[in-house]
């Protein structure tokens, strides 16, 4: 029954999903729809909320660092001395099971670590697992080291708990009620019993559910050999470089570029310990890069090779830009936005006990149009750090009830799934099937975890 019900939704998925630019296309022509109807906004302040400056370009800066994290992901992992360790770990997989299961293990402790970190690393090791173990299924070996990503703003990364642990951001979003040294510690949201619940059977029942998710030898698909031949090194002819060319292989300029970046991450790492950024994660990924491919030239055309995976990226984040900003965008008459309208409706329905919850929910519907997680901060914080003092919710539950919303819906919202879909060489419609199975196990657990503490 469980692999019928797994194999419809792959079916419903790859036959009714639309490549992830027509779906971005699609959320925006229903957001500005919604705008209208729901806020009263004209089309005009709906068009200048969808391409004014806090609209279509206003996450080119995240843009940048989610191609650097493909790209700089991808080129590391070139580097023989990487492919040789990811190839050690994937031949402990001896048959198709223990393939998916220790790609899902893998995935998702490294994406409750650092996301950034897991959401490659899971999507390289899936690619070498494929090589290693026949007549496994390409397509749900990709979701299960995708599916990983569903902790990480549950994990010591999650950009919410984090900001909330600083002086001055909960008393940016609620002035009235939280004062400037107001803060929520990481024992109270990263590392409270109700978050290390629904993270620990996340993390051990995640690779038993796509362990089961398997499909017979009928419906299983391999992958296609092409999309995982690696280029083949080029014997040089040493005698025939010029100066520039030697320049170019120069181990004193290697040396050099390295002392400069280790340095670096070594003091910062001092400074912050693993409480990694996004641009540090990228800094590390650029120089152990660097170091694994013995000199700047072969970095370089690493890093070429690598470039060409990025063109969803670019050409989609653009347009969730211009979504946020329609879902940010207020009435200037009455200051209402859509996403406070999604807020609003939850919060006028809850109480003490189901109030995070509903929180919960609502995060999961705006995540949807708003998939960043300073964004779905900046967007219902506001509405929900207030409403949940008010009702007598601790403030720790419902950020991190924002939290796990932000994550959870991750796993039918082709956003994220860029990055890794580029290395495996898929289509979001190839995973998605498997990964509303996902929405629904961790769905179950998360709701659980808030309604039990």
């Amino acid at each position: 029954m469980f692999k019928k019900f797994t194999n419809g939704c792959v079916y419903v998925m790859n036959r009714y999903l639309p490549d992830p630019f027509l779906f971005a296309i699609i959320l925006t022509i229903i957001t500005f729809l919604g705008g209208m109807v729901l806020t009263a906004q004209t089309p005009l302040q709906m068009l200048l909320n969808w391409a004014g400056a806090k609209g279509f370009w206003g996450l080119l800066a995240f843009s940048m660092q989610m191609v650097l994290v493909l790209v700089l992901g991808s080129a590391m992992a070139q580097a023989q001395v990487f492919k040789n360790l990811l190839s050690k770990i994937a031949k402990t997989a001896k048959t198709p099971a223990r393939g998916i299961m220790i790609t899902a293990f893998v995935a998702v402790i490294a994406c409750w670590i650092n996301w950034g970190f897991g959401l490659v690393i899971g999507a390289l090791l899936a690619r070498e697992i494929a090589k290693e173990v026949k007549g496994i299924d390409y397509r749900l070996l990709i979701a299960s080291a995708y599916s990983g990503f569903v902790v990480w703003h549950g994990g010591i990364s999650g950009s919410i708990p984090l900001k909330v642990a600083n002086e001055g951001a909960l008393s940016a979003v609620a002035p009235d009620i939280f004062d400037k040294t107001f803060t929520i510690s990481t024992s109270q949201t990263i590392f409270s019993p109700m978050n290390l619940f629904i993270s620990g059977i996340i993390i051990f029942g995640l690779p038993f559910v796509c362990k089961a998710m398997m499909p017979d030898k009928e419906h299983t698909v391999e992958v296609d050999p092409s999309k995982l031949i690696d280029e083949q090194a080029i014997t040089e002819d040493v005698s025939k470089f010029t100066p520039a060319d030697k320049l170019e292989r120069s181990k004193i300029m290697w040396v050099i570029t390295l002392v400069l970046g280790f340095a670096y991450i070594i003091y910062n790492f001092t400074k912050v310990g693993l409480n990694l950024s996004l641009d540090f994660v990228n800094f590390i990924f650029m120089f152990v890069g660097i170091l694994l491919h013995g000199n700047l030239r072969r970095y370089i055309d690493a890093i070429t090779e690598a470039a060409s995976s990025s063109a969803g990226i670019i050409l989609q984040f653009p347009f969730y830009a211009g979504i946020m900003g329609m879902m940010t965008g207020m009435n200037p008459e009455t200051g209402i936005s859509l996403a406070g309208v999604i807020s609003t409706t939850f919060v006028n329905i809850s109480t003490e006990t189901t109030f995070p919850l509903f929180t919960f929910l609502s995060a999961g519907i705006v995540n949807f149009f708003v998939p960043s997680g300073g964004g779905q901060w900046a967007v219902q914080a506001p509405i929900m750090m207030p409403a949940g003092s008010l009702i007598g919710v601790d403030p720790a539950k419902t950020a991190m009830a924002i939290s796990w919303g932000d994550a959870w819906t991750n796993m039918i919202q082709p956003f994220w799934a860029l990055p890794a879909l580029g290395i495996a060489g898929l289509s979001a419609k190839d995973i998605m099937g498997y990964c509303v199975i996902t929405l629904l196990f961790t769905g179950v657990i998360i709701t659980a975890g808030f309604l039990i503490f």
